[in-house]
């Protein structure tokens, strides 16, 4: 999205980075032509995203995940290295 000037200079004095802005958008509530991002919103967000990385450990400890998707139907998933399980040699 472009940018104004004035918008520009006010990030630069108040510290506002453009990653501060995302997240913003990403969790804040739309209040006609504001979008605003509160305290108790900043920590509903947190909550999401410890869970969130909670979930990622989980999956990353199995290898990673496969969904295999036909359209908008979700026909199965399994273990990223499942597949390695059953080659192994004796």
């Amino acid at each position: 999205m472009a940018k104004t000037r004035h918008i520009n200079q006010r990030m630069n004095q108040r510290a506002i980075s453009q990653q501060m802005l995302e997240i913003v958008k990403m969790f804040g509530v739309d209040e006609g032509d504001k979008t605003v991002l509160n305290k108790k919103g900043i920590d509903a967000a947190l909550v999401e995203l410890n869970d969130l990385a909670k979930t990622m450990q989980k999956m990353k400890s199995r290898g990673g995940l496969v969904l295999v998707e036909s359209g908008d139907t979700e026909l199965t998933t399994y273990a990223l290295d499942s597949f390695n399980r059953s080659k192994i040699i004796h």
